[in-house]
């Protein structure tokens, strides 16, 4: 699992969409940490926005960002929990293609060695919805940094070896 520097980075677009019915842009600290984290190491911010818990409102602003072509990549942020309000990855269900399972289940795994049993109360997961990478984060600062530096920093690496998910992305749409 290393770098390989005989290859160029490839610079992803990426949205940040923060799912809460109380944030705004002025106090969405896990927001913010996802968009120094991913500009910080090369990427691209193809946008932002906020939307409440609300699954069509969340679906719509997902339809919106895998039709536009100058995003590659969402992550959210919030609403991966179990109460009532938590309805993200309901949302992703209702958008994607194929799930990646096995992003949920490294994510728990990490998590766990920070905040042990607690992850358990997470429902982050992953997917691929019409060629466009999908990530569900929970709404902290420590599990979005987690997510981060444990996964996506690597994963969102042209060059990270043996793979990676942005070689794969020419053939996304394949069939």
């Amino acid at each position: 699992m290393a770098i390989d520097e005989s290859i160029a980075f490839r610079p992803v677009r990426i949205a940040v969409l923060t799912i809460s019915d109380t944030r705004t842009l002025a106090d969405d600290r896990s927001g913010d940490r996802l968009v120094e984290r991913l500009t910080g190491a090369g990427h691209e911010l193809a946008d932002r926005a906020i939307v409440t818990d609300d699954v069509e409102a969340i679906v719509s602003k997902l339809q919106a960002w895998i039709d536009a072509p100058q995003v590659d990549v969402i992550l959210t942020t919030g609403g991966t929990g179990v109460t009532g309000r938590d309805i993200t990855p309901e949302a992703l269900a209702r958008v994607w293609d194929k799930e990646i399972p096995g992003f949920g289940e490294l994510f728990r795994w990490l998590s766990y060695q920070t905040i042990g049993t607690s992850t358990i109360q997470s429902r982050a997961t992953a997917c691929v919805a019409r060629g466009t990478y999908i990530f569900a984060l929970p709404g902290s600062t420590g599990a979005v940094t987690d997510a981060w530096d444990g996964i996506l920093a690597s994963q969102l690496d042209i060059r990270h070896k043996p793979c990676n998910f942005v070689e794969l992305m020419p053939r996304l749409l394949e069939r």
